[in-house]
């Protein structure tokens, strides 16, 4: 199955997350299909928290493609900040 999960990266206690298509058997920063996106959750001044591929997403949700419930939950929160 594939899923659309997070690959943490960044520095210690600095994190930074890839949004990425992945194969489900895949380990957490191993190999994976498609970056789609990142999330920064200490974005701070201009930096931006969220960013999202809206059309690779949508692509890959129509092809089967699981999100986690973590991306989930920001792909709902993209869509509301874009409406």
């Amino acid at each position: 199955m594939v899923t659309i999960r997070l690959s943490r990266g960044g520095s210690k206690k600095r994190p930074f997350y890839h949004m990425l298509v992945k194969d489900s058997r895949s380990r957490r920063d191993g190999r994976y299909i498609e970056r789609v996106g990142y999330f920064n959750p200490l974005a701070k001044g201009g930096e931006i928290p969220l960013s999202v591929k809206q059309d690779r997403i949508d692509y890959w949700l129509s092809q089967g493609a699981q999100p986690s419930d973590r991306v989930a939950s920001l792909l709902k929160k993209h869509q509301k900040e874009n409406a």
